[in-house]
């Protein structure tokens, strides 16, 4: 069976050690993965110095390299955002943008980097907008080379205007812990299956590799 790791970026606004229900959320995913045999990380990106930019290095101390080999190195990645202004954070969007450098980056067989990889999001709020900031993620994401899995986020929303964070809601909403175990239970098996079949190269029609059409 492929060894198959995580990695989940915490996109919240705050640095370190302030609290962070997209990293209480977060680590729940990567507790969930670790039950189906998935060890994991978690960075909170805005700890590091990443510039904004469309490159895999945008260079002067840009913090970008370091986590993005970290991402190289897992078959899973996890964008855990706060919702703010129906949107997905500022911080979520420039990983978004630097992701973009990924267009570039391909194998010996033409194929990018991020094929096999699968895309999660895990997203937080105290409005509504997860769908539209899950749809956004995971566009972005599948853009980029990732496999959406099915089921592929979870999400909590507190009511509108309320003070209530994930973080202090007590007791966890199983509606929530659900969709993170369907989230970790099909990434787990989507990763398993693309690491041991993986994706064939463009030319693979040429070669005679894959489906093919008859003329109509």
């Amino acid at each position: 069976m492929a060894s198959i790791r995580a990695l989940v970026l915490n996109c919240t606004l705050k640095r370190s050690p302030a609290p962070s229900s997209a990293e209480v959320l977060g680590r729940e995913v990567l507790d969930a993965l670790a039950d189906q045999g998935v060890p994991g990380d978690l960075i909170r990106v805005v700890d590091h110095d990443v510039r904004f930019g469309v490159s895999t290095d945008e260079g002067d101390g840009d913090g970008w390299p370091v986590i993005r080999s970290r991402l190289m190195a897992a078959q899973i990645l996890v964008i855990a955002t706060p919702i703010w202004l129906g949107q997905p954070s500022a911080v979520c969007k420039m990983v978004l943008e630097r992701l973009d450098a990924e267009l570039s980056e391909t194998d010996a067989e033409g194929r990018l980097l991020t094929y096999g990889k699968v895309g999660g999001v895990a997203v937080v709020g105290n409005e509504d907008g997860a769908h539209h900031t899950i749809g956004e993620v995971q566009q972005a994401l599948n853009e980029v080379g990732f496999t959406c899995p099915a089921a592929g986020a979870t999400y909590w929303v507190g009511e509108a205007l309320h003070k209530v964070d994930y973080i202090d809601a007590r007791p966890k909403p199983d509606t929530t812990g659900r969709t993170t175990t369907a989230l970790a239970l099909n990434s787990a098996h989507l990763a398993r299956l693309l690491a041991e079949q993986p994706y064939p190269p463009p030319d693979a029609r040429d070669a005679g590799i894959g489906p093919s059409r008859e003329p109509a």
